[in-house]
Formats: structure tokens, sequence, C-alpha cells
């Protein structure tokens, strides 16, 4: 079983103004993130606007991620998408271009049962060979609790979890119902420290976009046993983190990478559209918060 670990960027997509990716912008982005020594890349998930992606822009996507890291760490793909037999393809499509794993948020809008979502894994985890990271987010609809994720791990290939939640009971209870087997990967980036300490094997995050050093000395320090060193670094990206929640999270790190020179773009349609006062007012306040840019 393949096992990730540390902290892994949930990558920004960086789009043209007709919404098609930006290769050059793409190219720039994951250098930068390789230099500073992000451990992986996770590609089209919500930060990456996955899910409001035409399939086109997609499957490029992951295999310009894929080609461009050129196995030097790895690439998980999130292909998720409201008709299952395109996530189906997008998922074949992922591994042909040599993706480590792929990842998907439960089956969206409906309300699915428990067992309606354990098929939809398990044909999704069945139409490929490589590992399936299943990505639990309350946001997507689907309460993932730890019985239903450790049932889920009970499928060949699925070896992972996204948790992105605050609940670190159930992290603590799917680690122990797994007996330590299950690879969990923490979501929520004002508390990496917190998921850590529960048994999170490491990292998936928007603001690692932007301040991959902070987050890697949360990771790497916690790992050294030098906690009160991690517990600084997570109180200081957690001032940036408070800047950008006051804000939107993915237009505001997009603001920032623009800043540090990395021509991202904008969110894809509706997502909010700032103004030349509003992008100045945030890279005011990420800056009071430390963040140099």
């Amino acid at each position: 079983m393949k096992k990730f670990e540390g902290v892994m960027p949930a990558l920004i997509t960086p789009l043209t103004a007709e919404e098609k990716l930006n290769v050059p912008a793409l190219h720039q982005l994951l250098s930068m993130l390789l230099d500073q020594g992000a451990y992986g890349f996770y590609i089209g998930g919500a930060t990456g606007e996955g899910i409001a992606l035409s399939r086109e822009v997609r499957e490029e996507l992951a295999a310009e991620c894929v080609k461009f890291v050129n196995h030097r760490q790895p690439c998980i793909v999130h292909i998720a998408s409201a008709n299952f037999h395109e996530a189906v393809a997008l998922a074949k499509q992922a591994e042909s271009c040599g993706a480590d794993a792929i990842s998907a948020i439960p089956p969206m809008f409906y309300s699915y049962d428990e067992n309606e979502v354990y098929q939809y894994y398990k044909k999704l985890a069945e139409s490929v060979h490589i590992p399936l990271m299943i990505y639990f987010n309350p946001a997507a609809g689907f309460n993932i609790n730890a019985e239903f994720a450790a049932r889920a791990f009970e499928i060949d290939n699925i070896t992972a979890i996204k948790w992105t939640s605050s609940n670190y009971f159930g992290m603590m209870r799917l680690k122990d119902l797994t007996h330590g087997e299950m690879n969990i990967i923490n979501g929520p980036d004002e508390m990496l420290l917190m998921g850590l300490n529960a048994g999170a094997d490491g990292g998936i995050g928007s603001t690692y976009n932007i301040m991959m050093p902070r987050i890697k000395s949360i990771y790497e320090n916690f790992r050294s046993g030098n906690i009160a060193a991690a517990h600084e670094a997570q109180m200081a990206a957690d001032r940036v983190i408070d800047a950008l929640l006051k804000h939107k999270v993915i237009p505001g790190c997009k603001i920032a990478l623009e800043k540090m020179g990395i021509p991202v773009g904008e969110c894809v349609f509706p997502m909010k559209r700032y103004t030349a006062e509003e992008k100045e007012e945030l890279l005011s306040a990420l800056r009071a918060s430390g963040l140099e840019i």
C-alpha cells in the first residue's frame, strides 16, 4: 500500500480569462512549491475548482501536473463529477497519465444513503489500479464517519482518506478501527497540528500554495518532537488563514499568488471578482498577518 505523508498543497488551478488552463503559470506554481519542499500535490480538488471546470481542462490539468512533476513527488488527482461515468473516465485518464492516486468526494446533491455511497466508492475503486483516497468534507453533503470510512477501507484500492473536518475524535476512532493502517490526511489548514496529533500522516491544504515554508515547519517540527516550535508555526499560519477567512480563501490565495508574480488568474465564474481596492485591502491584511508578500 502506497502511503502518502507530509504536507501537500491542494493545488490552485491557474486559468486564463477564458477559463482555460494557463500552462506556463501552472509550471511556475509547481516549480515554486517543489523548490519550497512540497511533499506532493492534490490536483483538481475543491481548491483547484475541479468540479467547476470542464472535463477538457481537468484532463489537461492532470496530465500537465504529472508530466511536470515527473515523479519527484506524488500527484493525487481529484476526479469526482456530478456524472458518475465522467468520474470514471477522469479516473482512467488520471491513471493513464501516471497519477499516483485518485480521490473523490461523495456523490453530490441528492440524499444518497450509506449503501449508495459505499457502492459509488467501490465502483470507482474498481475502475483503476491505483489507490483511491476518499474525501470527507461535510460541505459535500454526506457524513463520512469513522465507521463508514473503516468499511470503505476494506475495498481493494481504497487506502486513504482526506479528512476535512474538525471532528478529531472521529479521526482517532478511524485510526483505531483500521488498526493504524488507513492513510489519513488532515484537511483543515488551521488545525494541521491537531490533525497530526490525532494520528494524521500529513496534510493537504489550500493555503499551502502561499505559505509552504510555514506549513512545512508545522509538520517537520511535529515529526521531530519539537511541539513548541510546531505550535508556534501553526499560530503563525493561523494569522494568515484568519485574514483569508475574512475574505474568500480560494480567490484570496489567487490574489496572493498574483502578487508573488504567478499569473493564476480569476476563479471560475461566478466566484467573487475583487475590485482593485478590495485586492489591496486583502493584501494589506495578509502583510499585517506576517505573510511576506
